[in-house]
């Protein structure tokens, strides 16, 4: 996609930074809490939940390296760990360590195949100078109270892409909170996106976080056929000067509440490529076409409801440039399976600018208006006793008796996260056992769509002989991300009926590479 260059506005701000510098100026970062907040929330909460190093050993850092060392140093890649920090880390103090429990790189803080970390920001602060965090092939992650500020995707030095935060490639259960992400400029000056999502990146939560001077907020999804991405909750976040992407979403839903966006200099949410957005009690401020589908003729979805819209124009519509204004009305509906607390959109501004970003003491609000102190989880000590990951309480188990009535999936349409060459999605719909879809590697996901919503109550995955077999699944409800069903084995599963447009079968063990030949679903 073609965007234009940095705004005007996004360099007088800069430059009014600049002055303020030249002039002694002086951010401060005031004493920061030791402990976690209690509880992640939003998407994160779902599919298990997200508990970072909950249970495990806490160890504090200095260094980019010594953070790598730590992770290094555990028994395996899923041993639970909290990392404190506090100081400057920079590509100087950050260098590659090497061991069996961690895949680290030099120049990125580099979360890698692996799982159950938390990185807390402690102390007088901790600030990732030119350095970003990528996360990759891994889950049960939390990043607090740190901040991260001018990544590069180009000049001198670079890091992850030019990504302030970056996730790709499966990853699941991520919650980033109390953070700071700011870059210097747009694309033209080097940087890339503050938060972004991509290869299968699902159940993720970003709140109270401070997102500003950026030509891109951060998006879901790399290309309009990317849509293996989703579940994405951002609530209490201040978007401050930003160009774009507050965020793009292509594919998937994302649930948007109590934010205070200000300055959005060329467009804002843009929903595009099937994605749908609950959009709500939000308070848009002195910005342009905050909402809508920009830049593409691949429309997205909104549901709107509780916002405010203070001083925002809205452009004329066209063919690849939809604005959801002036007057925003909902074009679809959005349920989200957890419970959350939103505060009206008139205090936003208030709520958000006393808890969002690094430093202010990890407060909160339970939707009253009133910011307030977590109740916080113990810090753990070295001697705990690691408790596992929560695992999700299926609603129905699997059986190998086949169903009755019509297969509903034959005529439906088919995507997913990964195929391997010379498969195809609609090979699990086409009512042929003779053709398959297998994933690229021994884990992944295949979904049925229809284009209105359809109630089911059943289905029957079967796989075609010849490679791997499926040792672990679940059965998502694609619309909302709950779990109808988990099991072993390939076969038959029951469960309440549903109503829904999309439904997911989620390969999470494999001996091989799968082959599925037909996901079949029935009233």
């Amino acid at each position: 996609m073609g965007r234009r260059s940095p705004s005007t506005r996004l360099r007088a701000a800069l430059a009014a930074m600049a002055v303020a510098a030249a002039t002694g100026a002086v951010l401060t970062i005031p004493e920061a809490s030791a402990a976690v907040a209690a509880g992640a929330t939003g998407y994160a909460s779902q599919n298990g939940g997200t508990t970072g190093g909950a249970g495990g050993q806490t160890v504090r850092a200095t260094t980019g390296t010594e953070i790598h060392a730590a992770l290094c140093g555990r028994a395996s890649s899923s041993t639970p760990i909290t990392i404190q920090v506090e100081g400057t880390i920079n590509h100087a103090n950050t260098a590659k360590v090497s061991g069996a429990s961690c895949n680290t790189a030099a120049g990125v803080i580099e979360l890698k195949q692996i799982s159950n970390v938390t990185i807390v920001g402690v102390g007088s602060g901790a600030v990732f100078d030119q350095l970003g965090i990528h996360i990759r092939e891994s889950s049960n992650i939390i990043i607090q109270n740190v901040t991260v500020r001018n990544v590069k995707k180009s000049g001198s030095p670079t890091s992850n892409g030019g990504d302030a935060i970056g996730m790709e490639s499966d990853v699941r259960n991520i919650w980033v909170d109390h953070v700071t992400l700011e870059a210097s400029g747009g694309e033209s000056e080097g940087f890339d996106g503050l938060f972004d999502m991509k290869d299968n990146t699902q159940y993720v939560t970003l709140s109270y976080s401070v997102l500003r001077n950026s030509g891109r907020g951060g998006l879901v999804g790399s290309s309009e056929t990317e849509l293996s991405n989703g579940f994405i909750t951002y609530h209490h976040n201040l978007y401050e000067n930003i160009d774009s992407r507050a965020p793009l979403l292509r594919g998937g839903v994302a649930h948007m509440y109590s934010n205070h966006y200000k300055q959005l200099n060329e467009s804002g949410i843009n929903s595009r490529a099937g994605a749908r957005a609950k959009v709500e009690n939000n308070y848009f401020e002195d910005s342009k076409d905050v909402l809508g589908t920009f830049y593409t003729d691949a429309a997205g979805y909104w549901q709107v409801a509780g916002n405010v819209f203070d001083n925002v124009t809205w452009s004329p519509a066209g063919t690849d440039y939809r604005p959801a204004g002036p007057n925003p009305v909902s074009n679809t509906t959005v349920s989200v399976p957890y419970g959350y607390a939103a505060d009206s959109a008139s205090c936003v501004p208030d709520v958000v600018a006393r808890t969002a970003g690094a430093g202010k003491g990890l407060l909160v609000s339970d939707g009253s208006c009133t910011p307030q102190t977590p109740s916080p989880t113990p810090t753990p000590t070295a001697t705990a006793t690691p408790t596992p990951t929560p695992t999700p309480t299926p609603t129905a188990t699997a059986t190998t008796a086949p169903p009755s009535g019509t297969n509903l999936s034959i005529g439906a349409g088919a995507d997913g996260s990964s195929k391997a060459d010379g498969t195809s999605y609609g090979n699990v719909r086409d009512g042929s056992p003779s053709t398959y879809w297998s994933p690229a590697g021994t884990t992944g996901s295949v979904s049925v769509k229809w284009g209105s919503p359809t109630t089911i109550s059943s289905v029957r995955v079967r796989e075609a002989s010849g490679a791997g077999t499926v040792t672990g699944w679940r059965l998502l409800n694609a619309d909302t991300g709950a779990v109808l069903a988990t099991g072993g084995a390939a076969g038959t599963a029951t469960f309440p009926a549903t109503s829904l447009s999309k439904v997911t079968f989620e390969i999470t063990g494999a001996t091989g590479t799968p082959r599925v030949a037909e996901f079949e679903t029935y009233a």
